[in-house]
């Protein structure tokens, strides 16, 4: 699992017939205080994420599991919104 922070989004009208009803995001991996790094990739939105939050993200048959469906091509899944994060005995991340 990773932590992203979710940055757009990714409209697509023509598609996988599979990914058909799949809400996608542009997110970009994060470090434990919201700081994003790195290129910035599409997730598949399964819990109804919002603009610019951290979320969890799960990659590989961990997503496919993650979609409900093994066959599902997706490489990306978003499965939780992040309402706060401690590292180091510390409160790095607090959702406002």
């Amino acid at each position: 699992m990773k932590i992203a922070k979710v940055v757009g989004v990714a409209i697509s009208t023509v598609k996988e017939p599979r990914l058909e009803d799949s809400k996608l995001l542009l997110v970009s991996d994060a470090d434990q205080t919201g700081k994003v790094f790195g290129k910035p990739y599409i997730a598949q939105d399964v819990v109804g994420v919002g603009p610019d939050e951290l979320v969890i993200v799960v990659e590989g048959s961990s997503a496919r599991a993650a979609a409900w469906d093994n066959n599902k091509p997706v490489d990306a899944v978003i499965i939780g919104i992040l309402d706060s994060l401690q590292f180091d005995g510390k409160t790095t991340f607090k959702k406002h």
